[in-house]
């Protein structure tokens, strides 16, 4: 059994005392405890992408390997998954005002689609604003539906958009996504940087955002543009969904210095179980040129109807069918975990999933089987005060300093 223990003194000595004389049945049982105790938040899904779909019923248990989605309300009360952050995502387009006002109206539909999930599940749901809300939900037996826009696209070159945004209920935006936009270079655009980072704009929407309290969210950018956001910031800062790049050298994960720099800003990464990213694939050229074709008929899927959604989540699941991909597993991701607690320690460090954006490990598929993560953080020696911290803790504090920033900033 490995175990690694980032307390001190006594208290770590202690503790692998402990662990170390447990049973994998009492390792289970205190694993169990812990995860119904702490306040879990996953920081980010994309499961809105399906609100559109009136078939697609949040009330009902879904098979996850069948296409039928990764996150309801059913499989989130089972895997002790207290609340979630629902990402309003949009892909990116053209950078003209079709294209903005375009994907300002698809974020708008899917803000739509949130809030009547929520009403018509009001038994067991509810929109989530602050951590605040988020116990007072949980004290009332529901799931805390947080809301986060994947995309800064749909701002356009509108600031009053951010505004209008908060007061429907977005508490972070993920700056840009898998393409440059105008407010920052992506990490994964293949033009190539469009601003060498943070654009002129963009740095005004980083004040805007500091401004109203709402987390400025580093996932998906270049590096360049991570550190001028660093800079810029007035408030502390989040990664939403990211891994630790020394552990797997994939574009979208953070490298050391940035995680460390994210850590001085006191911000949090929130590790990402989209496999690609916690361990490098193997390769299999014939998925690969299948995954293209599906790429290059479909795009990044932002403009897609409703039927074209159901067709082209068919012909994905087809291909995962046909050629089943080796995940990483829980283990893989917490050593990721591990690799950032000992860099910048345990207050940095969170989980966000990105399910149904192509996230899911071999023991953590779906949100049923999100207490995997807890007894492998159980094995390992975190304490049951660091695993509330890595569920909700980093993230609620960081949630409520940007709120102080933004009511200092008003005063």
């Amino acid at each position: 059994m490995k175990i690694i223990c980032f307390l001190t003194s006594f208290a770590c000595i202690s503790l692998l005392t402990n662990n170390l004389a447990y049973s994998q049945s009492d390792l289970k049982t205190l694993a169990k405890e812990i995860h119904q105790q702490a306040f879990t938040v996953d920081s980010h899904n994309d499961t809105p992408m399906r609100f559109g779909d009136t078939s697609y019923n949040m009330a009902e248990s879904h098979d996850a390997r069948k296409n039928g989605g990764k996150m309801d309300f059913p499989r989130m009360k089972q895997g002790g998954l207290d609340g979630a952050f629902f990402a309003v995502f949009v892909g990116q387009g053209p950078l003209t005002d079709e294209g903005r006002n375009s994907a300002y109206s698809r974020a708008k539909a899917t803000y739509d689609h949130i809030y009547k999930t929520a009403s018509k599940h009001a038994d067991l749901a509810g929109i989530a604003l602050t951590p605040k809300d988020g116990y007072k939900l949980e004290d009332e037996g529901k799931i805390s539906m947080f809301i986060g826009l994947e995309n800064g696209y749909p701002i356009g070159r509108d600031i009053t958009r951010i505004e209008e945004f908060y007061h429907l209920g977005t508490r972070y935006i993920t700056l840009c996504h898998s393409k440059n936009n105008d407010i920052c270079d992506s990490s994964t655009d293949p033009a190539g940087p469009l601003h060498n980072g943070l654009s002129s704009f963009g740095a005004e929407v980083v004040h805007e955002m500091n401004r109203l309290g709402i987390m400025v969210d580093v996932s998906h950018m270049s590096d360049k543009s991570f550190y001028d956001v660093i800079q810029t910031s007035s408030a502390p800062v989040i990664a939403s969904h990211s891994c630790a790049k020394a552990l797997c050298n994939n574009p979208r994960n953070l490298n050391d210095d940035m995680i460390k720099a994210l850590a001085k800003n006191g911000g949090v990464i929130q590790m990402c179980i989209l496999s690609a990213y916690v361990k490098s694939p193997e390769q299999n050229p014939e998925r690969n040129a299948a995954e293209t074709a599906i790429r290059q008929k479909y795009g990044d899927w932002s403009n897609l109807t409703q039927e074209q959604l159901t067709a082209a989540r068919a012909e994905r699941n087809a291909l995962r069918q046909k050629y089943p991909e080796r995940l990483a597993t829980v283990k893989d991701m917490v050593d990721h975990i591990d690799h950032i607690v000992a860099l910048a320690g345990i207050d940095h460090v969170g989980i966000g999933t990105d399910f149904d954006g192509g996230g899911g490990l071999a023991d953590c598929y779906d949100a049923s089987e999100m207490g995997n993560i807890t007894l492998e953080l159980v094995t390992r020696g975190y304490s049951k005060k660091d695993i509330e911290k890595i569920w909700s803790g980093n993230i609620f504090r960081v949630m409520n300093e940007v709120g102080r920033v933004a009511k200092k900033e008003k005063n």
